[in-house]
This record gives structure tokens, sequence and C-alpha cells, in this order.
């Protein structure tokens, strides 16, 4: 996503790559309206996809493609390049002269507590180990995933579906591995290779083949999965092309040749393709098509106050690059994906050093000058002394898959010592201590290394503690015109637990109106906690957005509204199909179970969140959400056994007990209520209503000193609730310190003037 550019980088490839050309010779050139162009994962030149599209059978849309087999005759180079890419082998039927060493001679290892083996029998192999019911046994391969640095294998599982193997095989080092280490996953569990999380049908098909629909039949549980073509075909990033390939095998007379989709190969079109699947998002159509706007099949996964990313934006978890290169200062300078990657062959266009000197050398205008003798320190080419090992370091996945950030970002080993993010310095020198790296790279850098970047990432560790005034910074993000959109969109949904503050609900509305749409998609998101709340400005600027022309601001600003939001509306008829969309996995029934929660249909929430639960018994968050439902619906014994079940799953997580001990009161045993919440706050010393709780419990078995003192610890951690300071006026005035108890209630009409409770006390304190 991006916002205004000042430069724009063309490097020879911006608005087409040609297949007859060596990339890696083409001359740099400036766009000569750089300084005005501005980018958009909502912008396209194709129009948004309509629910009727969406809607086309199988049979009318793989009507529209040729298969990649009848480009060869025209484009046999750039054929040769894709074929034995990882693009061109992303899913295929297994093969002797690929795959042979792998099963042959037949192999038998142990990875944690199963036994497994491999074998060949002719051209048919075969993967010996734990399946359903725990037992053990062979499981014919149908089609292998990936291609280097590591290969997966298809099995059918009945009912459409095909599970991938947690067993894999390393082309380079020759063995086998378990993709999840020494976890040791049992059947049952979600991530086991037999469950949910490792369907290929749901997780792995959309990005390995062409034009893929899921076709997932919830009243069956099956699928009727099908695709265009096997693999990530041309037409996978050109579109369908049958028209064109008839037009060129037999040209009818004085007709112009039809357009291609993505022939013109407009930057941002490329860059939406490449992000349709190298991006962490949620998919809201489940049919994108090249040429047509990113956002308006996905919402994107931003950094926020999870630990999806780092606080100064580094990758944590398995994100796929494209929101790190959103992020960077490269994609805000104008840089897009063939600038570096050739289309075809998946590889750079130059190796090492010389991709980034193409620029970094003087010989793009306005690009910042690298002397690389005096910017490494360390000698050229050696580890440290290429640029990818400081600036795009790698995290390794999958045991055997590592991958580049492509945040571009500054190692910053002062963050580390501050805030934990790792540096590339440390993880090359891991002999080295933090404040080694720290003085070698203020002694090379000296003040060049406090940018602005590195107190971006403060306000993002602070915010994530939300503590008080911590939102300050986001909100001047967020209103700031040099701040970039993406930012912009962090900032946003940074915000949303701050929304019952004024300026924050006002700078939320403006933003909605923001020219980026993927500021104003996560400001949907960020203004959905003050909907529920029903603030009404906010909700009033939400239904504005639902009239947006791009579907993922839409759907999100329909969710925050979906207690609310017509079902025959456009928005609603979205919405619909994106929790459908999702309805095969626990979290899609856990959605769809708190859609029909906003809309009043109790019995139909618990029915999802149950079958949420019975997908994935292991999910502590999937336990505490039925237990919440399950209380609503008037059964406490069973809200307190899911409970009882997620402080099991989860004994780290202050909330659960938090809520266990509501679940217990319910239930009228106050001793184990007085437990729970003395186990909340164990666990979590930050968790505010737990002290507020425990305070009153204490108050309520005569602990009045203790109460007072948990009362303390409650609004230390949460200074914006005037109830916390009036239970504790309450106990002060019964203990008879008067002067205490007025002072204390008065800070409760500090924090919200009116608030009647307090007024009153005082009115009663007036005769003393």
């Amino acid at each position: 996503m991006i916002l205004s550019l000042t430069v724009l980088i063309c490097l020879g490839l911006w608005w087409k790559f040609a297949s007859e050309e060596d990339l890696s010779e083409k001359p740099l050139v400036v766009s000569q309206d750089a300084s005005k162009a501005h980018l958009d994962l909502g912008d396209s030149s194709l129009p948004p996809a309509s629910m009727d599209r969406l809607q086309q059978s199988d049979a009318s849309v793989f009507a529209q493609y040729a298969g990649s087999s009848s480009c060869v005759d025209c484009h046999q180079d750039v054929f040769d390049k894709w074929q034995p890419s990882n693009h061109g082998m992303a899913e295929r039927l297994p093969h002797p002269s690929v795959d042979q060493k792998a099963f042959e001679p037949s192999k038998s290892f142990d990875i944690g507590s199963v036994a497994s083996q491999v074998s060949a029998e002719g051209e048919s192999y075969r993967i010996q180990t734990q399946g359903v019911g725990r037992t053990n046994r062979p499981h014919a391969v149908e089609r292998v995933i990936g291609h280097d640095p590591l290969r997966q294998f298809l099995v059918d599982q009945g009912q459409g579906r095909m599970q991938a193997v947690d067993l894999s095989w390393d082309p380079h080092q020759q063995d086998w591995f378990n993709v999840y280490g020494e976890e040791d996953r049992a059947a049952g569990e979600w991530g086991h290779w037999t469950g949910r999380g490792m369907n290929w049908n749901s997780m792995c098909a959309g990005c390995h083949n062409t034009r893929l629909r899921k076709n997932y039949e919830a009243s069956t549980d099956s699928y009727h999965t099908t695709m265009a073509e096997m693999s990530v075909g041309c037409e996978s990033c050109h579109g369908p092309l049958k028209k064109h390939v008839e037009f060129y095998r037999n040209p009818p007379p004085g007709e112009s040749p039809p357009e291609v989709p993505l022939g013109k190969r407009d930057a941002d079109q490329v860059l939406h393709t490449c992000g349709s699947c190298h991006s962490r998002r949620t998919e809201l159509t489940g049919d994108f098509a090249p040429g047509e706007p990113f956002l308006d099949h996905y919402s994107l996964v931003v950094p926020d106050a999870s630990d999806i990313y780092y606080p100064d934006g580094q990758v944590r978890e398995e994100n796929y690059v494209f929101t790190s290169f959103l992020s960077s200062r490269m994609h805000h300078a104008g840089v897009h994906c063939l600038d570096c990657h050739d289309p075809h062959s998946n590889k750079t266009i130059l190796p090492g050093n010389a991709l980034c000197m193409r620029c970094h050398s003087g010989g793009y205008p306005g690009s910042p000058v690298i002397q690389p003798d005096q910017h490494m320190f360390h000698p050229n080419e050696t580890p440290g002394g290429r640029c990818v090992d400081c600036h795009m370091p790698q995290t390794t996945y999958m045991q055997r898959h590592p991958r580049r950030d492509h945040g571009f970002t500054i190692p910053d080993p002062l963050l580390t010592q501050e805030l934990g993010v790792p540096n590339a310095c440390n993880r090359c020198h891991e002999d080295q201590t933090t404040d080694w790296a720290i003085e070698a790279t203020e002694r090379w850098y000296g003040d060049r290394m406090d940018r602005p970047t590195r107190q971006r990432a403060r306000w993002m560790a602070a915010a994530r503690t939300s503590k008080e005034g911590s939102h300050r910074p986001m909100l001047a993000m967020l209103k700031d015109d040099q701040t970039t959109a993406f930012w912009k969109s962090v900032a946003a949904r940074m915000l949303d637990i701050w929304w019952f503050e004024d300026e924050v609900s006002e700078a939320l509305v403006e933003a909605s109106r923001h020219e980026d749409a993927l500021v104003r998609s996560q400001t949907a998101i960020a203004m959905g906690p003050a909907a529920q709340a029903d603030h009404r400005e906010v909700i009033a600027a939400l239904e504005r957005q639902l009239e947006d022309p791009i579907r993922s601001v839409r759907v999100n600003a329909a969710w925050s509204l979906r207690g609310e939001v017509r079902s025959g509306s456009l928005a609603g008829q979205e919405l619909e199909h994106f929790l459908n969309l999702h309805l095969d996995q626990p979290s899609g029934q856990m959605q769809k179970g708190a859609f029909h929660l906003a809309r009043g249909d109790l019995p139909e929430a618990l029915k999802r969140y149950q079958k949420a639960v019975d997908w994935d018994p292991n999910s502590a968050p999937l336990r505490h959400e039925l237990a919440v439902v399950c209380s609503m619906s008037g059964d406490a014994g069973r809200a307190l056994k899911e409970m009882q079940e997620a402080c099991r799953l989860d004994p780290e997580e202050g909330e659960y007990f938090y809520k266990l001990a509501l679940a217990w009161n319910e239930m009228g045993n106050q001793q184990e209520v007085m437990r729970a919440l003395e186990e909340a706050v164990r666990v979590d010393p930050g968790h505010s209503r737990a002290w507020y709780n425990l305070g009153l419990a204490q108050n309520g078995k005569g602990q009045k000193e203790e109460a007072l003192k948990s009362l303390i610890r409650a609004e230390s951690a949460n200074p914006f609730d005037p109830e916390i300071p009036y239970a504790r006026s309450t106990i002060l005035l019964n203990l008879g310190r008067m002067e205490e108890a007025r002072r204390v209630a008065e800070r409760a009409l500090q924090i919200q003037p009116g608030y009647s409770p307090a007024l009153n006390l005082l009115g009663s304190m007036r005769g003393f």
C-alpha cells in the first residue's frame, strides 16, 4: 500500500517486463511525474469483482483459461525459465525423475513419538505414519507441493479433503524431517497433519495452483475443490488467456488482439498480484483474479498489538514478506517486486550486492549513495559484507525454509536491549553481547543510529502495553502528514482500545475518509469496539464506509456493525459471503457464531462455538469464548467446565482465571472465586478487573486492608475507570477514614465528571 511518492524508481522494469530482454542490462529510467505518483492497494485498471462474478460456475470461469502449455509456442524462453521454478513446481503429481531418491530405497525413522516409513512401489509412493485415530498405516502420495528448499506430500483423506503430511523431504540435505521439529503433535489436534491446520484445500491450495476455487460444502463438511491448472502457471499472474491464444493461433483479419489482464504490466497490478499470495491476509472472496484490486479480495494483516511482528516491524511469525515490503522505505520510494525479481525464474535479476548497488552506487538520482568499504565494515560479499545480511535478515520457518525480511530495516542493537527485537549483528555474532553490538554500531554510525524508526519502535512497544498515555504517539502518527499511509494504517489499528478518548474517536472518524484504502480498511476494524459500545459518531462513519468503493473497507465496516448491517445490502451480502467462505475452519465457525450472537440468535451462536471447539479441542481461546456464550445462555455449569479447561490448556493467561472466578461466582462458590482471582493477578499483575474483583471479594470477607491494596493495584493498572476509586472510597468510609474517603471519591469525579455514585457518596458525607 502506498501513499504519495516523492521519488519513483523504475529500474527499467516499471511499466513492462519484456520476455526477450536481459533485465539486468535495462537502463535506469525516472518517471516524468514521480512527484505526483500515488499507489493504493485499492487501485486497479479492472473493475472490482461483483457478487455475480463471484457466483459464476466453475465451468464458465475455467473456460476462459488456456493452460501454460499453450504459451510455449510463442514464449519458449520465458516458459523454460518458469517450468523448473518454484512457481512452475509449486504443485505437481509425483514423478520418478524428481521423487525417486526420496522414497527409494525405503527408509524408516522415528520423529518424536511416531515411527514412520517411506517407500516406493514402482512409480507410486507411500508414507506410513500415524494418522486419524492414532493408527499407523500407509498413505499413498497423491501430489507434491513445494520444490526448493523443501517438498511436502499430499494424501487423500476422503470427502475431497487432501492433507499435507508433516514429514517432508529436503532435496539439499537429502533427508526427511518433520516440519514441526520436535513439537510431537498428536492426532486429533488442529495442527496435526490430519487436522484442519494442515488441510490442503483451505491452507495451501490457493497459492500453489492457478485460479483455485475451494468449494467447501458446509452441510456435509466436504470439498469439491477445482482449479484452472495445477501449479502457479502463466495465467496465475497474467490472467485467463484463452482468447489471447486463440487469436494468435488464427488471427481474424482486421481485428485487434484481445487485452491481456496483466499484459500491460502496470506496476500496481503486479504488486497486487504478487501480494495475493505472498502476504499474510484474510481472504474475503476466495476468487482473486490478476488485475483486480488486492483490497477487493483480501484484508491485509499489519503490525498491531499482537506479536505477529516485532515493534520495529521486523517479521516474527510466518508473514510471507508482502506486509514487510509495504512498510519499507524501499516501497515508499517506488521500488516494486520486479525491480529485483525475475517474474519467470523467481530469481533475483543480479547476484549479491550488485543488485542493490544498481541504485545505491549513484546510478539513480535521489537514492542514497553507498560506499561499501565505508558502510559495511566487513569485506565485500562475505558474511556481514552482503547488503541482505544486515537489511534483509533471515528467519527460518518449517525447520528448513529461510526467508528474508523484506522490511529493509536497519539493525539496531539498542532496540534489542530495550525491547527484545532481534538485530542482524547478534544474529550472526551469537557469541557477542548486545552491548558489544551497540558499541560497534555507535562507533561506526554515530548519531545516525538515533533515527525516527527507533522512536517509532518504542512507541509501538509502549502502545502494546496499553499504559496511560501510550496512545498519544499513535494518534500523532495517524494525524501526521509525513507518516506514510502504511504506518497510518498501523497507527489506526493500534488505537482500537482507546476509542473512549474523544480525540481518538474523532481521529478515527477522520481517518475513515482517508484517500488510501488500507488506512480506511484498518480504521474500519479499529472502530469496531466503539461501535459495539454504541458510539454514534463512529457508527455514522462506519455506515458511510458500507458504501466504500473497496470491498475490504465495506466488509470490515460491516463486521464492526454486524449486529445492525442489513443482510440484503451489498456490504451485508459480502460479509455473509466472507463468513461462509471460512466455515471449514474453527476460527470461521467462531466468527460466524459471533455474528449470530450480535444479531441475538443465541442458539445458533452456541452451535457454532461448540463446533469450533469440537474441531479444535485444545484451543484455550475457543474454550473461553464457548464458556462466555454458555454463561449468556444460562448454562452456568457448562460455562464453568469450559473455563476450567481453558485454564488447563493455557495456565499463563490471566483473563481465563478471571473468567473462571466469574463462573465460580455464578455457582456460588466464593472460596473458589477468591482462589481464581488470586491466580489471575499472579499470572497477569496488570489485570485491573481481576484486582478490582479481588478487592471486592476481600472486602466481603472482612479483609479490608488487603482489599484497599488490591483496589490500588487495580487503579494503577487502569486509571480511567471511576468505579475503582469509588469502591475504595466506600471501604475507607466504612473504616472511618473520612478525609481519605473524600479525596478518593473526588478522584473518581476527576476521571468521570458527573459520576453519580461518587457524587452521592460525597453528598452523604457533607454532614460529617
